[in-house]
């Protein structure tokens, strides 16, 4: 990973407003790989006190768009994902580990794996998401 990538994709996701509501921070970024944390609060819970599933899934779609973007280029959209919850978000930290499957010319699929971290660093898996990122088209 070239200390530049790393420089720009924490530029671009400080340019995001919902991305800088939330804390989230760019830890990993490059070849084929990115991968986001945000802190888990309060206020990003749901009424049973678990980490609400759309920050979840924000989590994953940006992780997912950000993996896709270190091998398609900067230019890049979610064409679409999909999540699967496995056990409810507890902890201090959500992680969101994004790593490309397989990158063509026209797209990349991405595999997403959604870890809660606890006070004492115990990673728990909380959800997959799995999607398919495209360049953006110049406008004709």
């Amino acid at each position: 990973m070239r200390e530049f990538d790393i420089v720009l994709a924490r530029k671009v996701l400080a340019g995001q407003p919902f991305s800088s509501l939330l804390g989230t921070r760019v830890m990993v970024f490059g070849d084929g790989e990115a991968e986001l944390e945000l802190d888990i609060r309060e206020d990003l819970q749901q009424q049973n006190g678990y980490l609400h599933g759309g920050v979840l899934a924000y989590a994953a779609d940006n992780s997912i768009t950000f993996a896709a973007g270190t091998l398609l280029g900067p230019a890049v959209l979610t064409a679409g994902f999909s999540i699967q919850y496995m056990r409810p978000g507890v902890g201090r930290t959500l992680v969101a580990r994004a790593s490309v499957v397989h990158a063509g010319r026209r797209q990349a699929t991405v595999r997403c794996d959604l870890l809660t971290v606890a006070d004492d660093g115990t990673e728990t898996l909380c959800a997959v998401a799995q999607g398919t990122v495209l360049p953006m088209r110049k406008e004709e």
